[in-house]
């Protein structure tokens, strides 16, 4: 899937764009998001020992850790109160991975399998703001991060294929 498969959200000429509360709220669904990457991230980099996956993990927590700080800044901007934390399906998800490891379970495929599903959530996401008539300087932001989440699934992807063959 190529990243240019985000851009389905094109500004009709007809429709207005959102009002600041309604991009309030889609950029705060993307800050929960980057902070269940973040979170996801820095565990699955706990629990892997190859150091190819451990080093992709941190660097990836690293960063939705500084895509969360780019979408504060454009919610402030905007006159928005930033979401306090990430999501229940995320606090879920981290909490798999982290019983996965404490039951032995924690193949690096497995893992590497976690996390892709994490991603596939994550591009879904960034697929349905795109949807919305964000105002141009939000919509860059979000092409720029879905583009970003794109890459992460993809190199995550390739890590899993890699890591089923050796399997």
């Amino acid at each position: 899937m190529a990243a240019d498969d985000f851009n389905t959200g094109t500004l009709a000429g007809n429709q207005d764009v959102m009002s600041n509360d309604d991009v309030v709220d889609v950029l705060n669904d993307l800050l929960e998001n980057t902070r269940d990457g973040e979170y996801g991230f820095r565990t699955c980099a706990e629990q892997v020992e190859t150091p190819n996956a451990k080093q992709l993990f941190a660097s990836r927590a690293i960063g939705c850790k500084q895509a969360g700080e780019e979408l504060l800044q454009l919610i402030r901007s905007l006159g928005g109160e930033p979401a306090s934390g990430g999501t229940a399906a995320g606090a879920l998800h981290r909490g798999w991975v982290q019983v996965k490891g404490s039951v032995g379970a924690d193949s690096e495929l497995s893992i590497l399998e976690s996390c892709e599903r994490g991603e596939d959530t994550a591009v879904a996401r960034y697929r349905k703001a795109l949807k919305q008539n964000l105002p141009a300087n939000v919509r860059d932001v979000v092409q720029r991060q879905a583009d970003g989440a794109q890459k992460n699934h993809d190199q995550i992807r390739d890590l899993r294929n890699a890591a089923r063959e050796r399997s």
